[in-house]
């Protein structure tokens, strides 16, 4: 049975930990809040520029382009990008061992792919270094610090659209997987296609606070749509980057919020125990003292 002072030790340690889990979530909690605030924000800009790309489109119905499209090739190569937006730190609870069981269950549905990963993230990054898989490219220190910085989108997207319009190793697809933000409780790892673009074709509306994102006036448009998409398509490309690591940001944040309120609560829970055992082996220990005097006494 541990001593009194191996008992004392083992609370003092427990509150030191529970002293630094409770600062965690407080730091989260106040992250949480603003990173929420730009996700919001980013929403409309988002929607105004898919508005007038779809109304675009769907007035130039003839235009090709590969962003939108896809190669026009007698037969796809089978090869893809998938890029796994992870966190640089740990001790968000699933957060990160979600994101990696759902990219290796794309890897492993889809066989007949060559996938090829770009890692956002040091966690992915220290995971899948030490698997057979094929690492495109790495993105270390972007989300480390709980913002994102729209510089560091712009340059993961054009690595992305480098990657996808190389002639010398042509591609048939990006992906983005990353974890989407739903509350501070409950964050959903999706797969998001990039590229092509798929989501303009057709005219669905894409809905936000209520309204419809349809044109309700008749644009004119002075360019052709070789430069309006030329100019628009790249810009969208990027947002759906930025909006991702937003997103990314914000399920890290709630989820290390409630894992160290959890782990505060466990905290709590370790030290009534520690304390309980305390108080019985000093009470033991007063016996046993007590019974040493009296027998003492008796044989005086």
């Amino acid at each position: 049975m541990p001593s009194l002072q191996d008992l004392r030790r083992r609370v003092r340690a427990v509150k030191n930990m529970r002293q630094i889990t409770k600062a965690m979530k407080m730091v989260a909690a106040a992250r949480l809040r603003r990173a929420q605030e730009r996700v919001t924000a980013a929403r409309p800009y988002t929607l105004k520029m898919m508005q007038i790309l779809r109304d675009a489109g769907n007035r130039s119905v003839e235009y090709r382009d590969p962003l939108l499209s896809g190669h026009e090739r007698e037969q796809p190569t089978g090869r893809i990008v998938l890029a796994v937006i992870t966190a640089d730190k740990g001790l968000c609870g699933g957060f990160n061992t979600n994101l990696i069981k759902a990219a290796q269950d794309y890897l492993r549905s889809h066989p007949e792919l060559t996938i090829e990963l770009v890692l956002i993230g040091r966690k992915g990054v220290d995971f899948f270094r030490r698997r057979p898989v094929t690492i495109r490219r790495e993105h270390l220190g972007i989300t480390g610090t709980g913002k994102i910085r729209v510089e560091d989108a712009v340059e993961i997207a054009q690595a992305l659209l480098a990657d996808y319009l190389a002639e010398e190793s042509p591609i048939d697809g990006v992906f983005l997987l990353y974890n989407e933000f739903k509350s501070a409780l409950s964050q959903r790892p999706v797969v998001e296609q990039l590229l092509p673009i798929r989501h303009l074709a057709g005219t669905e509306g894409v809905s936000g606070e209520g309204e419809t994102a349809e044109s309700l006036v008749d644009y004119l448009y002075e360019q052709p749509a070789s430069v309006i998409f030329s100019e628009l398509l790249p810009k969208l490309i990027e947002n759906q980057v930025y909006h991702a690591l937003l997103e990314s940001v914000a399920s890290e944040l709630g989820a290390r919020m409630t894992a160290m309120e959890s782990a505060s609560k466990n905290a709590n829970e370790v030290i009534d125990r520690l304390t309980l055992n305390m108080n019985r082996v000093r009470q033991a220990k007063i016996t046993r003292e007590i019974i040493e005097v009296v027998s003492g006494a008796e044989a005086l």
